[in-house]
């Protein structure tokens, strides 16, 4: 069976191919945005192709020949993310016949159609409208809700909100019902899709309890061993709660505003087709799922984050070398290091950021994030997924990592809010660190964002670069 897998470098998608990859029965095909973003290890046998859904020769090239085809795409963090959604499904599902594609499998959102829907979850909903409307293809169009696992946008926010606040005035949403499910179900139930017998299409439901939003953080509490009181109030409206996330979570305003107003309505499940026709897959508590995230994140075992993909496909368009080269602005550190080995340099600079910080200025980086936060940005605290390792596409605070060369290169893109375009690279030269800042300014206003920061560059960037060899030593 050859099988294509889409979206591959997001939450869901680079966990289901880490399965994929231990099936003998199938030839796995992968179809990214940038093949950088893939880990280097990746068997010889398997196929990648580059691209995306509004590519419409690339993506025929990538479903030639393919019996079923994984879903897993969205655009939420586009402004025009819904018209976005449906021409991707269209095109998608128009390729797919023409290539004689069998079976769509796609991951959307449980709800129903209604005056309250959200548009987040309504073009969630219109998606797998379009990737069922062609009678040529079976869909499998499976609806999940909160899923919780180590990295997952919902548990970030549920856990972060739990352990930053002992006391906490919620939005009357606290009270809507839902059903989570643990990201390994959700695997497990796109997995065994795969060799479903059934031919026609099918709309499959998958949750495990019912729960309302405060008993979630109540439960996620109890697991981090903490005592939380949650006090509603029914005057906090969407943008005011929208705020909340924002400041106190590593989801952005943008995203949280999508995902809060979707707490309007209830997602629950609509169908027992889980059970029916997939009875052998037993789904574990909410408990249980926060558990196990929570051991994940402890252990260093985080595969996927929510962080990991930038769905608006910006950052990857850009040759960051040639843009580099453009930069007006640049600051730039040198020190050697005659007595440690590149090995130790650069696992020292590899390990910047996260829990560890960047070093003794970290409350002016805090400054930084929280200032971030309030102009609607990432901010500082989505951290990194593992403390000693880092891959391409990866998030780093408020940096995105755009390359790494094993004992050569790490290049960083800033995602924080600035009036111009900014990379961090840090370069071993023969026995020499060489440590770069590069900004290109938008108008006047990037100019005078660059000289106002240039004391600051002065302590900020010289301590880095010290420090660096300070820690390589340690190594």
């Amino acid at each position: 069976m050859k099988v294509l897998l889409t979206g591959s470098t997001g939450y869901i998608g680079r966990r289901l191919k880490q399965r994929l990859l231990k099936n003998k029965n199938i030839q796995l095909r992968l179809y990214v945005r940038n093949k950088k973003t893939l880990s280097s290890n990746l068997p010889a046998n398997i196929e990648v192709f580059e691209g995306d859904t509004f590519n419409k020769d690339n993506l025929e090239k990538a479903l030639k020949d393919v019996d079923v085809a994984y879903y897993l795409i969205h655009s939420l963090s586009r402004s025009d993310y819904k018209n976005l959604d449906k021409q991707s499904a269209q095109n998608f599902v128009e390729i797919a016949q023409k290539c004689g594609v069998k079976k769509i499998i796609y991951l959307g959102g449980l709800g129903v159609k209604n005056e309250q829907t959200s548009e987040h979850l309504l073009s969630r909903i219109e998606t797998g409208e379009i990737l069922s409307s062609n009678k040529n293809i079976q869909t499998l169009w499976f609806r999940a809700g909160v899923i919780i696992g180590s990295g997952s946008t919902s548990f970030e926010i549920i856990r972060n909100l739990t352990e930053k606040l002992p006391i906490m005035t919620t939005p009357k949403w606290v009270n809507t019902k839902a059903q989570p499910i643990a990201v390994d179900d959700v695997l497990n139930y796109l997995e065994e899709a795969l060799v479903l017998k059934e031919k026609q299409n099918l709309i499959i439901d998958i949750g495990s309890e019912q729960l309302t939003y405060k008993e979630m953080m109540l439960q996620t509490a109890k697991a981090l061993g903490l005592k939380r009181v949650l006090i509603p109030l029914p005057f906090l409206s969407i943008t005011l709660s929208s705020y909340w996330l924002n400041l106190f979570t590593p989801v952005q305003f943008k995203v949280a505003k999508a995902l809060i107003e979707g707490l309007k309505s209830e997602v629950i499940i609509q169908n027992n087709h889980a059970k029916k026709y997939f009875p052998n897959i037993k789904t574990i508590s909410y408990l249980e799922a926060v558990k196990k995230a929570v051991k994940e994140i402890e252990t260093n075992q985080v595969i996927s984050r929510w962080s990991d993909t930038d769905y608006s496909g910006k950052i990857w368009d850009k040759d960051h070398d040639k843009e580099i080269a453009d930069a007006i602005f640049l600051d730039r550190k040198e020190l050697s290091f005659n007595n440690l080995s590149k090995e130790q340099v650069f696992k020292s600079f590899t390990s910047i950021g996260g829990k560890d910080g960047w070093f003794a200025y970290d409350s002016l980086w805090e400054i930084r994030g929280f200032i971030d936060k309030l102009l609607g940005g990432v901010g500082l605290h989505r951290g990194r997924k593992n403390q000693y390792k880092l891959s391409v596409g990866e998030s780093l605070d408020f940096w995105k990592v755009v390359e790494i060369k094993e004992n050569e290169r790490l290049l960083l893109y800033a995602q924080m809010k600035v009036p111009g375009t900014a990379w961090l690279e840090f370069k071993i030269v023969e026995n020499r660190l060489i440590q770069s800042a590069y900004f290109y300014p938008k108008g006047v206003l990037g100019r005078l964002y660059w000289y106002s920061l240039i004391p600051l560059h002065y302590l900020v960037f010289n301590n880095m670069i010290n420090s660096i060899i300070k820690k390589a030593e340690k190594f």
